[in-house]
């Protein structure tokens, strides 16, 4: 159950986001390269980002990719209300509220590569 601001609890979101930012440095970068310097001409059209993704392994840095930037995103906006001083029972609403804003863009996510691969 999510506590609102308990000192151990948020030590551990901010370690989560820590992480997510590493990853992301990864992730950018991985596609980035694939998506730019890679391509003929530095960008793709709609028909070779389509044959791109379907390749097995692009789907999955991508299907990971995705997760990463919600979460890092949806964890900094959870960050500043906590820093502007909202009290543990709304920080824990707005806890929910970003999770379940996060698995549903996730899923939207998903889904939409699932058609386009």
């Amino acid at each position: 159950m999510m506590d609102g601001a308990s000192p151990g609890r948020e030590g551990r979101w901010w370690a989560w986001q820590a992480a997510t930012g590493l990853l992301l440095v990864l992730f950018l970068g991985v596609h980035w390269v694939a998506q730019h310097y890679l391509a003929p001409g530095g960008l793709r059209t709609y028909d070779q980002v389509v044959a791109y993704l379907r390749q097995p392994a692009v789907v999955a840095l991508e299907a990971l990719f995705l997760p990463t930037v919600v979460v890092h995103a949806l964890l900094g906006i959870r960050a500043l209300a906590l820093d502007l001083g909202l009290s543990p029972i709304n920080l824990r609403r707005l806890t929910w509220v970003l999770a379940l804003l996060g698995l549903l863009a996730v899923l939207y996510g998903w889904w939409l590569l699932w058609l386009l691969s």
